[in-house]
């Protein structure tokens, strides 16, 4: 393990990969990561597919196959992703086992266009859960709104959940009544809370992004300020709800904390440090998901210098301040990131749609419609992977 990822883990930081691809994982990539102690988890979501499917690389046989048997576009894309996210859970199964279920995690996200719907967000997340079938799975939630119920909805029925495009304290603290609202019902149903686990995605390149872009060249001195103090500020809000007797109640019974995990922790601006997202914001109990990029620049260079959180909530909330004072208002700046966040994600999606059919049609296959029906065989179609489309060689380690 490089210097860098070994401090990090020390910090109690758990370090994630925010992709997934076929090839990474037919080459062994993955494993030799995992297997090296580089990452302990695993992030996707629906721009990391567009990009990896959209590729073809490695998906043609399973492709092939999905078209002969007639398969839907939306089923199509569901088990391409699911085989990923399986294969990946089967490698990181070992993490999950040796730290009590608390990392060696992958995710999987409900379809973005559904992110107002909080029925079919939870009918979806019940589905996919079914689909990948194993234990270390994580089913990303958007934390819209609408999403907040569903997320509720989803932990109750024993189904682990990362809370995804989170960019707000205020939001954050939603998310944790939902997370322990679920918990709560799962509880007096008489369900176990043994195995359930939980992030809160906090996205925090996009607010330095946004932020910036709104102060213009007025206070330059507060540019780049923004994302860090919004990050630990939601630790802040962690902490506190550590220590509250619900919270206490529920980790008598078995419960796992929800971690707050730093998502879009890429560096964009490139006037600043591209390890900036990762080593300003070191706590224990915390998940950094990081692009290949922003990995390999750790691993490089990266200088952790223990905890650089919790002596800084009242820095945090000077600077937020600053930032009102300024003509920041962070509230919009939060609701402006989430409706992009949606759409970009709801957009990779449609993408990823046009080129897989664009792929099947050069193979010189059809693709039904979405919501359309036509049995391949005897068990009209419900089979699990691999019998539903999966390729001709395991994937299983």
């Amino acid at each position: 393990m490089a210097n860098a990822l070994h401090d990090l883990a020390a910090a109690g930081v758990a370090v994630w990969l925010d992709d997934l691809s076929r090839t990474r994982i037919h080459s062994g990539s993955l494993a030799r990561m995992v297997e090296a102690g580089e990452i302990v988890g695993i992030t996707t979501n629906p721009t990391i597919f567009s990009k990896a499917i959209g590729s073809g690389s490695g998906y043609e046989d399973q492709l092939r196959d999905l078209a002969l048997r007639g398969t839907s576009i939306g089923e199509t894309l569901r088990l391409l992703t699911a085989w990923d996210v399986r294969a990946a859970c089967d490698i990181l199964r070992p993490v999950y086992d040796h730290s009590g279920g608390r990392d060696g995690r992958v995710s999987i996200e409900v379809d973005p266009r559904i992110a107002e719907d909080a029925e079919r967000t939870a009918a979806e997340a019940r589905g996919l859960w079914w689909l990948v079938d194993r234990p270390n799975l994580f089913i990303k939630i958007p934390a819209t709104l609408a999403g907040l119920p569903a997320i509720t909805e989803t932990l109750a029925a024993g189904i682990s959940v990362n809370v995804t495009l989170i960019f707000s304290v205020e939001r954050y603290k939603a998310v944790q009544e939902a997370f322990l609202k679920g918990l709560e019902q799962r509880a007096a149903a008489g369900g176990s809370l043994h195995g359930i686990g939980s992030v809160a995605s906090f996205f925090v390149s996009r607010v330095d992004t946004e932020v910036d872009r709104r102060l213009g060249q007025k206070t330059p001195h507060l540019h780049g300020q923004a994302a860090v103090a919004n990050s630990r500020l939601a630790y802040e809000a962690y902490e506190q709800m550590l220590r509250t007797e619900r919270w206490q109640a529920l980790a008598a019974k078995g419960a796992l904390p929800q971690r707050v995990l730093w998502a879009s922790t890429g560096v964009k601006n490139p006037a600043y440090p591209d390890t900036k997202y990762v080593v300003d914001l070191v706590a224990k109990d915390t998940v950094n998901t990081m692009p290949e990029a922003t990995l390999d620049a750790v691993k490089a260079h990266g200088q952790v210098r223990g905890d650089t959180i919790r002596d800084a909530y009242a820095a945090a909330h000077r600077t937020m301040e600053d930032l009102r004072k300024a003509g920041v208002d962070v509230a919009d700046v939060a609701a402006v990131l989430e409706e992009q966040g949606v759409e970009s994600f709801a957009k990779s999606w449609e993408e990823l749609i046009a080129s897989v059919t664009q792929q099947i049609e050069k193979m010189g296959g059809s693709v039904m419609p979405a919501g359309a029906v036509k049995p391949a065989s005897g068990d009209g179609g419900q089979s699990r992977t691999p019998a539903a489309g999966a390729p001709r060689h395991s994937a299983q380690t």
